[in-house]
Protein backbone atom coordinates (compact mmCIF):
# COMPACT_ATOMS: atom_id res chain seq x y z
CA UNK A 1 0.00 0.00 0.00
CA UNK A 2 1.40 3.36 -0.99
CA UNK A 3 2.54 5.65 1.80
CA UNK A 4 0.71 8.85 2.59
CA UNK A 5 1.93 11.83 0.58
CA UNK A 6 4.05 14.39 2.39
CA UNK A 7 2.33 17.71 2.88
CA UNK A 8 3.78 21.18 2.44
CA UNK A 9 2.39 24.69 2.77
CA UNK A 10 3.48 26.98 -0.07
CA UNK A 11 3.19 30.75 0.28
CA UNK A 12 1.74 31.80 -3.05
CA UNK A 13 1.50 35.45 -4.05
CA UNK A 14 0.58 34.90 -7.69
CA UNK A 15 3.94 36.18 -8.91
CA UNK A 16 6.74 34.58 -10.88
CA UNK A 17 8.85 33.42 -7.94
CA UNK A 18 6.16 31.94 -5.71
CA UNK A 19 4.56 30.14 -8.67
CA UNK A 20 7.90 28.57 -9.53
CA UNK A 21 8.29 27.63 -5.88
CA UNK A 22 4.93 25.83 -5.92
CA UNK A 23 6.04 23.88 -8.99
CA UNK A 24 9.27 22.93 -7.17
CA UNK A 25 7.30 21.66 -4.17
CA UNK A 26 5.16 19.52 -6.48
CA UNK A 27 8.32 18.23 -8.17
CA UNK A 28 9.67 17.32 -4.75
CA UNK A 29 6.68 15.06 -4.20
CA UNK A 30 4.62 17.17 -1.81
CA UNK A 31 0.88 17.45 -1.53
CA UNK A 32 0.67 21.23 -1.67
CA UNK A 33 -1.55 23.39 0.51
CA UNK A 34 -1.22 26.84 -1.05
CA UNK A 35 -1.62 29.92 1.16
CA UNK A 36 -2.04 33.50 -0.06
CA UNK A 37 -2.33 36.58 2.11
CA UNK A 38 -4.56 39.56 1.41
CA UNK A 39 -2.57 42.09 3.40
CA UNK A 40 -4.08 45.24 1.95
CA UNK A 41 -1.61 45.39 -0.92
CA UNK A 42 -2.28 47.81 -3.76
CA UNK A 43 -1.57 45.01 -6.23
CA UNK A 44 -4.44 42.77 -5.06
CA UNK A 45 -4.84 41.56 -8.66
CA UNK A 46 -2.17 39.02 -7.76
CA UNK A 47 -4.63 37.12 -5.53
CA UNK A 48 -6.89 36.20 -8.46
CA UNK A 49 -3.79 35.01 -10.31
CA UNK A 50 -2.80 32.91 -7.30
CA UNK A 51 -6.13 31.09 -7.37
CA UNK A 52 -5.68 30.15 -11.02
CA UNK A 53 -2.06 29.12 -10.53
CA UNK A 54 -2.86 26.91 -7.54
CA UNK A 55 -5.40 25.02 -9.64
CA UNK A 56 -3.15 24.81 -12.70
CA UNK A 57 -0.17 23.45 -10.76
CA UNK A 58 -2.14 20.86 -8.84
CA UNK A 59 -2.37 22.26 -5.32
CA UNK A 60 -4.60 20.17 -3.07
CA UNK A 61 -6.20 23.31 -1.71
CA UNK A 62 -5.72 27.06 -1.69
CA UNK A 63 -6.62 29.47 1.08
CA UNK A 64 -6.57 33.26 1.13
CA UNK A 65 -6.15 34.76 4.61
CA UNK A 66 -6.85 38.44 5.26
CA UNK A 67 -4.40 40.31 7.52
CA UNK A 68 -4.64 44.03 6.85
CA UNK A 69 -1.13 45.47 7.06
CA UNK A 70 -2.39 48.67 5.42
CA UNK A 71 -3.64 49.57 8.90
CA UNK A 72 0.01 50.35 9.66
CA UNK A 73 1.14 51.58 6.24
CA UNK A 74 4.81 52.43 6.01
CA UNK A 75 5.21 50.94 2.53
CA UNK A 76 4.38 51.92 -1.03
CA UNK A 77 2.57 48.59 -1.30
CA UNK A 78 0.17 49.29 1.57
CA UNK A 79 -0.08 53.10 1.57
CA UNK A 80 -1.26 54.78 -1.62
CA UNK A 81 0.17 58.09 -0.41
CA UNK A 82 3.64 56.61 -1.03
CA UNK A 83 4.55 56.34 -4.71
CA UNK A 84 5.85 53.08 -6.13
CA UNK A 85 9.36 53.76 -7.51
CA UNK A 86 9.60 53.56 -11.29
CA UNK A 87 12.50 53.18 -13.75
CA UNK A 88 15.12 52.57 -11.08
CA UNK A 89 18.49 51.23 -12.13
CA UNK A 90 18.83 47.55 -11.28
CA UNK A 91 22.17 48.18 -9.54
CA UNK A 92 20.43 50.62 -7.21
CA UNK A 93 17.76 48.06 -6.34
CA UNK A 94 20.39 45.84 -4.76
CA UNK A 95 22.01 48.63 -2.75
CA UNK A 96 19.19 49.83 -0.48
CA UNK A 97 15.98 48.80 1.25
CA UNK A 98 13.23 50.24 -0.98
CA UNK A 99 9.93 51.88 0.00
CA UNK A 100 8.20 48.75 -1.31
CA UNK A 101 9.50 46.91 1.76
CA UNK A 102 6.46 46.05 3.90
CA UNK A 103 7.38 46.09 7.62
CA UNK A 104 7.52 42.51 8.97
CA UNK A 105 5.52 41.11 6.03
CA UNK A 106 7.46 37.87 5.65
CA UNK A 107 7.50 37.33 9.41
CA UNK A 108 3.70 37.63 9.45
CA UNK A 109 3.29 35.40 6.40
CA UNK A 110 5.60 32.71 7.71
CA UNK A 111 3.75 32.75 11.04
CA UNK A 112 0.48 32.15 9.15
CA UNK A 113 2.11 29.39 7.11
CA UNK A 114 3.40 27.83 10.32
CA UNK A 115 -0.10 27.81 11.83
CA UNK A 116 -1.57 26.33 8.65
CA UNK A 117 1.18 23.70 8.46
CA UNK A 118 0.57 22.59 12.03
CA UNK A 119 -3.16 22.34 11.37
CA UNK A 120 -2.88 20.22 8.19
CA UNK A 121 -0.01 18.09 9.50
CA UNK A 122 2.69 19.53 7.25
CA UNK A 123 6.30 19.78 8.36
CA UNK A 124 7.51 21.78 5.37
CA UNK A 125 6.91 25.36 4.22
CA UNK A 126 8.05 26.72 0.86
CA UNK A 127 8.48 30.37 -0.07
CA UNK A 128 9.93 32.00 -3.17
CA UNK A 129 12.53 34.43 -1.87
CA UNK A 130 15.62 34.69 -4.07
CA UNK A 131 19.06 36.23 -4.37
CA UNK A 132 17.72 39.49 -5.77
CA UNK A 133 15.20 39.83 -2.93
CA UNK A 134 17.55 39.29 -0.03
CA UNK A 135 19.97 41.94 -1.25
CA UNK A 136 17.30 44.59 -0.61
CA UNK A 137 14.80 43.01 1.79
CA UNK A 138 16.02 41.97 5.25
CA UNK A 139 13.22 39.41 5.72
CA UNK A 140 14.33 37.47 2.64
CA UNK A 141 17.83 36.66 3.90
CA UNK A 142 18.88 33.03 4.51
CA UNK A 143 19.79 33.86 8.13
CA UNK A 144 16.24 35.11 8.71
CA UNK A 145 14.81 31.86 7.39
CA UNK A 146 17.06 29.77 9.63
CA UNK A 147 16.10 31.93 12.61
CA UNK A 148 12.43 31.35 11.85
CA UNK A 149 13.00 27.60 11.79
CA UNK A 150 14.48 27.86 15.30
CA UNK A 151 11.49 29.90 16.46
CA UNK A 152 9.11 27.28 15.03
CA UNK A 153 10.82 24.51 17.01
CA UNK A 154 10.29 26.45 20.22
CA UNK A 155 6.86 27.94 19.60
CA UNK A 156 4.75 25.01 18.35
CA UNK A 157 3.34 21.77 19.66
CA UNK A 158 4.76 19.98 16.62
CA UNK A 159 8.23 21.35 17.30
CA UNK A 160 8.19 20.42 20.97
CA UNK A 161 7.02 16.90 20.08
CA UNK A 162 9.92 16.40 17.69
CA UNK A 163 8.31 17.32 14.37
CA UNK A 164 10.12 20.58 13.60
CA UNK A 165 9.10 22.75 10.67
CA UNK A 166 11.48 22.97 7.73
CA UNK A 167 11.54 26.21 5.73
CA UNK A 168 12.45 25.69 2.08
CA UNK A 169 13.62 28.56 -0.10
CA UNK A 170 14.72 26.69 -3.23
CA UNK A 171 15.25 29.87 -5.26
CA UNK A 172 17.32 31.69 -2.66
CA UNK A 173 20.62 31.43 -4.56
CA UNK A 174 19.08 31.96 -7.99
CA UNK A 175 18.69 34.99 -10.21
CA UNK A 176 15.58 35.72 -12.28
CA UNK A 177 16.84 34.13 -15.50
CA UNK A 178 17.59 30.84 -13.74
CA UNK A 179 14.18 30.94 -12.06
CA UNK A 180 12.46 31.47 -15.42
CA UNK A 181 14.33 28.53 -16.93
CA UNK A 182 13.50 26.29 -13.97
CA UNK A 183 9.82 27.17 -13.95
CA UNK A 184 9.56 26.68 -17.70
CA UNK A 185 11.01 23.17 -17.33
CA UNK A 186 8.47 22.46 -14.59
CA UNK A 187 5.53 23.63 -16.68
CA UNK A 188 4.74 27.00 -15.10
CA UNK A 189 2.60 29.15 -17.38
CA UNK A 190 4.09 32.56 -16.64
CA UNK A 191 1.31 34.29 -18.58
CA UNK A 192 -0.89 33.50 -15.57
CA UNK A 193 1.43 35.24 -13.10
CA UNK A 194 1.63 38.88 -12.03
CA UNK A 195 4.75 40.40 -10.48
CA UNK A 196 3.88 44.09 -10.79
CA UNK A 197 3.67 46.41 -7.76
CA UNK A 198 1.40 48.90 -9.54
CA UNK A 199 -0.85 47.13 -12.06
CA UNK A 200 -3.73 48.80 -13.85
CA UNK A 201 -6.59 47.30 -15.84
CA UNK A 202 -5.11 43.82 -15.57
CA UNK A 203 -1.78 44.93 -17.04
CA UNK A 204 1.61 45.24 -15.38
CA UNK A 205 3.07 48.76 -15.33
CA UNK A 206 6.37 47.68 -16.88
CA UNK A 207 8.40 50.23 -14.92
CA UNK A 208 8.41 49.28 -11.22
CA UNK A 209 11.30 47.28 -9.76
CA UNK A 210 9.40 43.99 -10.01
CA UNK A 211 8.50 44.53 -13.67
CA UNK A 212 12.03 45.56 -14.64
CA UNK A 213 13.57 42.54 -12.92
CA UNK A 214 11.01 40.26 -14.51
CA UNK A 215 11.64 41.67 -17.98
CA UNK A 216 15.39 41.32 -17.52
CA UNK A 217 14.94 37.73 -16.32
CA UNK A 218 13.15 36.68 -19.49
CA UNK A 219 15.64 38.54 -21.68
CA UNK A 220 18.62 36.96 -19.93
CA UNK A 221 16.97 33.53 -20.15
CA UNK A 222 16.47 34.02 -23.89
CA UNK A 223 12.74 33.40 -23.54
CA UNK A 224 9.73 35.50 -24.58
CA UNK A 225 8.04 37.41 -21.78
CA UNK A 226 4.29 36.66 -21.93
CA UNK A 227 3.39 39.52 -19.58
CA UNK A 228 0.78 42.07 -20.66
CA UNK A 229 2.39 45.42 -19.90
CA UNK A 230 0.76 48.85 -19.85
CA UNK A 231 3.91 50.03 -21.64
CA UNK A 232 5.32 48.46 -24.76
CA UNK A 233 8.80 48.54 -26.24
CA UNK A 234 9.74 49.06 -29.83
CA UNK A 235 11.80 46.32 -31.44
CA UNK A 236 15.40 46.65 -30.28
CA UNK A 237 14.51 48.58 -27.12
CA UNK A 238 17.27 48.51 -24.57
CA UNK A 239 17.71 45.79 -22.00
CA UNK A 240 16.52 46.81 -18.50
CA UNK A 241 19.50 47.88 -16.48
CA UNK A 242 21.71 48.68 -19.47
CA UNK A 243 22.83 52.20 -20.21
CA UNK A 244 21.02 53.84 -23.13
CA UNK A 245 22.92 54.10 -26.40
CA UNK A 246 24.60 57.40 -27.10
CA UNK A 247 22.60 59.36 -29.63
CA UNK A 248 20.98 62.34 -27.96
CA UNK A 249 17.52 63.06 -26.66
CA UNK A 250 15.73 62.06 -29.87
CA UNK A 251 17.29 58.61 -29.81
CA UNK A 252 16.41 58.17 -26.15
CA UNK A 253 12.84 59.31 -26.80
CA UNK A 254 12.55 56.79 -29.62
CA UNK A 255 13.44 54.01 -27.19
CA UNK A 256 11.10 55.18 -24.43
CA UNK A 257 8.06 52.88 -23.97
CA UNK A 258 4.75 54.41 -25.05
CA UNK A 259 1.71 54.13 -22.83
CA UNK A 260 -1.28 52.09 -23.92
CA UNK A 261 -4.33 53.86 -22.54
CA UNK A 262 -6.27 51.02 -20.95
CA UNK A 263 -7.81 52.69 -17.92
Amino acid sequence: MAGKAKRAVVLLSGGLDSSTCLAVARRDGFEVHALSVDYGQRHRDELARARRIARALGATDHRVVKVDLSAFGGSALTDRAIAVPKRRAIARMASEIPVTYVPARNTVMLALALAHAETVGAEDVYLGVNAIDYSGYPDCRPEFLRAFERLARLATKAGVEGRPLRVHAPLVRMGKADIVRLGTRLGVDYAMTLSCYDPSGGRACGECDACRLRRKGFLDAGMPDPTLYATRRRAGARHPGRRPAVGGAKARDAERPRAIHGR
